[in-house]
């Protein structure tokens, strides 16, 4: 019983494929409450709701599957607009993800990918 429950630890640390999103919350007020659709090779994985703030930005982490190395497609869904990314599992496995009201009043998000995690 222990051999069992020892294999399946190993397979879990070693066999778990993540990236870690990070979910920058914005200092424009005019974002607040903005819902955002995270999509994981077009399958929906998770909701995010910002929360605007007048100080420093926040951040909210998830941890996003994924079941193979190689490259892997992130979407990012707000109201009318769908921003689409390429990244590569492990190189860039550490993501954070921004939202900009640009001049012209329109929604821009933007990301940054790396291979180690961001100092926030």
């Amino acid at each position: 019983m222990k051999k069992v429950l020892l294999l399946l630890i190993v397979l879990c640390i070693f066999g778990c494929k993540k990236y870690v999103v990070s979910f920058e919350q914005p200092t424009e007020m005019k974002l607040d409450n903005l819902k955002l659709e995270v999509f994981l090779d077009k399958k929906k994985v998770q909701d995010i709701n910002l929360k605007a703030t007048n100080e420093m930005p926040t951040y909210q982490t998830a941890e996003l599957s994924i079941s193979d190395e190689g490259k892997h497609l992130l979407q990012v869904k707000t109201k009318d607009t769908t921003f689409s990314y390429d990244v590569n599992y492990p190189e860039e496995k550490y993501i954070v993800v921004t939202a900009h009201l640009i001049n012209n009043g329109k929604l821009y998000i933007g990301i940054r990918k790396q291979n180690y995690k961001f100092r926030f």
